[in-house]
């Protein structure tokens, strides 16, 4: 999805409103489309292009290994510039002959979005590292192996009792 932009970098007060939908080809971790409601504007002779994309994250739980889905909202914000005085400035996106391609800009946003840690839910329990069971539906039976170095405290602690 390419924005022509001429007319807002002209035109200083003007806007645009963008709303587009399309399909990651390239990216496992978005089921179906992405939506976004977008728009662009010359506020005093600075353009932006700001908005949110709505998509469906498809994962697989870094603790636990369960495959799940949950619905993601992306809010993004972007300064456009028609020229840069310094090539290693990260804080403008430059717009080359006037056109902005709005939807490789989401989609990195939604890359650089993403946690590091993808987690089923915030509070995910993970693995018994004993017996593989998946602790959020069970608690299994097996005991905490103790440090070796501790078991004479450990013997300690049993003969008091």
């Amino acid at each position: 999805m390419f924005i022509e932009l001429e007319a807002i970098f002209n035109n200083v007060g003007s806007s645009k409103r963008v709303d587009f939908s399309f399909t990651p080809e390239d990216e496992q971790l978005v089921s179906g489309s992405v939506d976004v409601r977008s728009a662009v504007e010359n506020r005093a002779g600075i353009v932006t292009y700001s908005g949110k994309a709505d998509f469906v994250l498809s994962a697989v739980c870094d603790r636990c290994a369960e495959n799940f889905t949950r619905p993601e909202t992306v809010e993004f914000e972007h300064v456009l510039v028609s020229e840069l005085q310094s090539e290693d400035n990260d804080d403008f996106i430059l717009v080359e002959g006037m056109k902005l391609d709005a939807e490789s800009l989401v989609r990195e946003d939604i890359i650089l979005s993403l946690p590091t840690q993808l987690l089923c839910k915030q509070d995910c329990k993970g693995l018994c590292q004993l017996c593989g069971a998946n602790l959020n539906y069970k608690q299994c039976g097996c005991k905490k192996p103790v440090d070796s170095r501790l078991a004479v405290l450990m013997q300690l602690l049993e003969d008091d009792y």
